[in-house]
């Protein structure tokens, strides 16, 4: 299996090929329908943006040890092939969209692989001069992209972290755009889920880490239920009930209705070869004017992952 760049990656699972075919079924639908789509003076610029390419799902080595103790091997099924192959083909799938974009923005923090993304202007010379890399943080580049005027451009953008490294912040700027239709691997089963806790005790990392990614402090009441529940002899027991994989993925997904255009109401459900869910594949519109049609079409593309 080749990796986002082409090259061969040694990381696979044929589960991936229902993510890639998804975001393929879109970005050609998308592509075609603003093909000649105008504003009041000129058609809309088209973009197509890839982030997080290099993010992982280690610690970076700067953070504290206590941190790094707590995070480093949290989340052992991102250690594992098939998570890792999530990424695959994404660029090269932008790339061979027909019809085309007029920009393919990618975004990636390992040095190497900027280089790996550069390399596509040689494979894609049709296209090299709309390739821009971007080497930094997604959640900055990202911010910065989206605090530009949208006026006459639209944009796709994939949003894929191995983890929890996407901000609620960065999703806010994507909706802010009222242009960017919105793809999004929600780490619902193989991060999140990790830390909420059985009991409820959920250390104070663990609790920053959620409040950026969900944009609030309010999830631990929406996602716990304290009930007084009587014993053998008549005394009341506080028990603490944690919230349904169902319920927690419904709370994000009514975040992003409440800040976009509009959201699918049930994401697709990217599971690994043993069957066992991982993320939810996540689409949101920006503009209200394509609403329907785009929530049309991502709908179709996911009533397979479910």
């Amino acid at each position: 299996m080749e990796d986002r760049y082409g090259k061969a990656h040694r990381f696979g699972g044929e589960w991936t090929s229902a993510k890639l075919e998804v975001l393929a079924g879109y970005l050609a639908s998308y592509t075609t329908a603003l093909k000649d789509k105008p504003t009041a003076k000129r058609p809309f610029k088209k973009a197509y943006i890839d982030a997080f390419a290099g993010s992982g799902y280690r610690v970076p080595s700067g953070e504290d040890s206590t941190t790094s103790s707590e995070q480093s091997y949290l989340f052992p099924d991102l250690a594992g092939n098939e998570p890792q192959a999530l990424l695959d083909g994404s660029a090269r799938l932008a790339l061979k969209t027909e019809p085309s974009f007029d920009r393919y923005i990618f975004i990636e923090k390992d040095a190497q692989r900027c280089a790996d993304l550069e390399a596509l202007r040689g494979e894609f010379p049709g296209l090299a001069d709309g390739i821009v890399v971007r080497h930094g943080d997604a959640n900055r580049e990202i911010q910065k992209l989206c605090d530009t005027n949208w006026r006459s451009h639209r944009a796709v953008l994939f949003l894929d972290p191995y983890g929890m490294q996407v901000e609620w912040e960065t999703i806010e700027a994507i909706a802010s755009t009222k242009a960017i239709d919105l793809w999004l691997l929600f780490p619902l089963w193989i991060a999140v889920n990790r830390l909420l806790t059985k009991s409820g005790e959920i250390p104070e990392s663990w609790r920053k880490r959620l409040n950026l990614l969900l944009g609030t402090e309010d999830w631990y009441d929406e996602f716990y239920e304290r009930q007084l529940i009587p014993d053998l002899f008549g005394n009341e027991q506080e028990l603490v009930v944690k919230a349904t994989m169902d319920t927690i993925g419904t709370y994000f997904n009514n975040r992003l209705k409440g800040i976009f255009a509009g959201a699918v109401e049930q994401p697709g459900i990217l599971r690994n070869s043993a069957g066992n869910p991982l993320y939810l594949l996540c689409f949101a519109v920006g503009n209200k004017r394509g609403k329907s049609i785009a929530l049309r079409i991502a709908r179709h593309l996911l009533r397979e992952l479910r």
